[in-house]
């Protein structure tokens, strides 16, 4: 099985304790993922996060329909998280995300390891370009957020 690798990193002008709970509200997931997706968390919120917590989607891919279910198998607040594919499109897909302090800020790291059916040839044509899409979009929704969040006093 060939796997590939995201990884994304984010300057954010706020402290890791006011970065991480924004990323640990399985809710924002919504907010920071393209309207093309139709994106939905079918769990009911509150989502209550931890080791083992499961949390359920439905989203279009190119029009079609997806159901994907994800676990939580690292909880390291206010650090990092790492979810997992327990069902869904990609033959593997783990996604840790880590927390800093930099600078002032929080350095926002996702690494992302995925298989897929189709394999380089699926990667290249479509589904790597598709998650440097989503990534991206991701970024710029996190600048605009965090943009408007008010300061701490």
């Amino acid at each position: 099985m060939r796997m590939f690798t995201l990884e994304t990193s984010l300057w954010l002008p706020y402290p890791v304790d006011r970065v991480f709970p924004f990323f640990a509200d399985a809710a924002n997931l919504e907010r920071l993922t393209p309207r093309w997706l139709r994106f939905e968390i079918l769990t009911p919120s509150p989502v209550a996060m931890a080791q083992g917590t499961h949390i359920d989607y439905r989203l279009r891919y190119r029009g079609f329909p997806l159901h994907w279910r994800t676990k939580i198998l690292a909880w390291e607040p206010p650090h990092r998280f790492v979810d997992s594919q327990v069902k869904g499109p990609y033959r593997r897909w783990v996604h840790e995300h880590a927390f800093a302090a930099r600078d002032g800020g929080t350095l926002a790291t996702e690494r992302v390891e995925y298989a897929l059916p189709g394999g380089a040839l699926a990667n290249s044509l479509l589904i790597g370009r598709d998650l440097e899409r989503i990534f991206a979009y991701r970024q710029q929704r996190l600048l605009d957020i965090f943009d408007r969040v008010p300061a701490a006093k």
